[in-house]
């Protein structure tokens, strides 16, 4: 177990020449000494499960629309193609392929969550990775430590100016994910603490994405370049390109400028005791994470005999007031914009009972009953609510009686974790609707076994397609 003592400054930083002067060197130095045998078991397992998710969700995004005319704009431009596009037939250069594989693995928004802050923190992290893992020989092992190290990074940083960073309209996953991208790199590479203190401050320099680009394609580029820009920041790093001493807590650093007021201590306290993977969670529905108590409501709705949906009169939810702020999206237009609208996920929940990609599909949304069965929802915010909650209830007309369900703690939260072999069927779906044509069961092998792989960037090739296009009704 690592441990490093901390001197505490105020809950805000506020306090000069203490704890707060040296969170980025505490981080570096911690980042740059981890080694695998410091990795309890449970973590060890959690990274392969986040592994096993991630590329789910890439197989199932890989040919996306917003995929696919990424890629052919990056490919005028690629160098030399020694790099794996998941679910393409196609190769690039590392840097276009992290970018790529990290626009594939969020583009459904069905990707791992980690709860206190909503970071999808694979995304970014994973395929700066595995990008560099095959252009050189490097072990399992070390590719899983700098994974963990890398989610790490990006989830304290997180921690640390949550909630007013995503309230103020950054987009997290993209803002805190090129740090963890930088650092889990910086760890592979092998950096030392300077190094990693300049990993981070590169990363600093190219921290951005911003709440508004939801439901468009435009949320994916920020998304892409936290994993690219992660990766090009660490191997500057390693040629020497320094950056500033206090990327993160500097007077005019990445906590100070975007957080309302920072808690450093979130940062450095408790590294190498208590591991932010533990608290990833992953989805059972294509949705933004605070839907998922909502639908499962709705879905168990969907089969009361007294649910008549041309009979409904109002649909109150009542959760957490970030379920409004952040799903109140009543005239959608895509199937992008439908993954974080609740009118839409409910509409689709109740009268087709069913939520997969399918429902949240351009198609489904242009469908004129589910409009009207969403303008009949609304809000009740109450803190007292946890994120994975939510309380569904269904007034009727003619004097029916009211529907309704309580959902304490959501299916895919970390209360309620998908299982493992949930997890490898949610990888054979979503390969079968990506239409790459990767075979799915040596990469669920290659996943399980990576601790013991000689050479982590096998593992890619499995992930590649084999040429086969999506057919036009999906």
């Amino acid at each position: 177990m690592l441990q490093f003592p901390i001197t505490r400054g105020d809950a805000g930083g506020a306090t000069e020449g203490t704890f707060p002067s040296r969170v980025s060197e505490r981080l570096a130095e911690f980042l740059s000494t981890a080694r695998w045998e410091h990795i309890p078991a449970d973590v060890r397992h959690e990274a392969k499960r986040s592994l096993m998710n991630f590329f789910a969700t890439s197989l199932g995004g890989c040919k996306d629309a917003a995929v696919e005319k990424a890629a052919a704009v990056l490919g005028q431009f690629a160098g030399s193609a020694t790099a794996t596009i998941i679910g393409r037939s196609e190769r690039s250069d590392p840097l276009n392929a992290a970018f790529l594989n990290a626009m594939s693995a969020n583009v459904f928004d069905f990707d791992d969550t980690h709860a206190r802050t909503i970071i999808h923190p694979t995304a970014p992290v994973a395929p700066a990775l595995l990008a560099l893992a095959e252009t050189s020989h490097i072990a399992g092992q070390r590719l899983l430590l700098a994974f963990v190290l890398g989610v790490e990074t990006e989830c304290r940083v997180g921690n640390a100016i949550s909630p007013g960073h995503y309230q103020r309209g950054w987009h997290i996953t993209s803002t805190c994910g090129v740090f963890g991208a930088a650092a889990a790199v910086g760890s592979m590479l092998g950096l030392g603490g300077e190094r990693m203190k300049w990993a981070l401050g590169n990363a600093s320099a190219q921290a951005s994405g911003l709440v508004e680009t939801l439901g468009s394609m435009a949320k994916s580029i920020s998304v892409g370049n936290a994993a690219r820009n992660g990766l090009v920041s660490a191997l500057l790093a390693e040629r020497d390109f320094f950056g500033p001493d206090q990327p993160l807590e500097g007077a005019r650093g990445f906590l100070r400028v975007t957080g309302e007021n920072p808690d450093f201590s979130c940062v450095t306290q408790g590294l190498g005791e208590h591991w932010e993977i533990l608290c990833n969670a992953y989805k059972p529905y294509p949705c933004g994470v605070v839907l998922n108590p909502v639908i499962e409501a709705c879905l168990e709705l969907s089969k009361e005999p007294g649910l008549i949906v041309s009979e409904i009169e109002r649909i109150e939810l009542i959760g957490h007031p970030l379920l409004r702020e952040r799903t109140d999206r009543m005239h959608v237009n895509s199937g992008r914009e439908a993954q974080v609208s609740a009118q839409h996920g409910v509409a689709v929940a109740l009268s087709r009972g069913r939520a997969g990609l399918a429902e949240f599909s351009d198609a489904c949304v242009a469908d004129p009953a589910l409009r009207s069965l969403g303008s009949k929802v609304s809000f009740v915010d109450d803190a007292s609510y946890a994120l994975e909650s939510a309380r569904v209830t269904v007034h009727m007309r003619a004097g029916r009686p009211a529907l309704t369900r309580f959902v304490e703690k959501a299916r895919g939260s970390s209360e309620r974790p998908l299982s493992d072999a949930e997890l490898e069927d949610k990888l054979r779906d979503l390969v079968q609707y990506g239409a790459s044509g990767c075979e799915p069961e040596p990469l669920i092998r290659a996943i399980w076994s990576l601790e013991r792989a000689d050479d982590a960037g096998s593992l890619m090739p499995l992930a590649a397609g084999r040429g086969l296009t999506r057919p036009a009704s999906s």
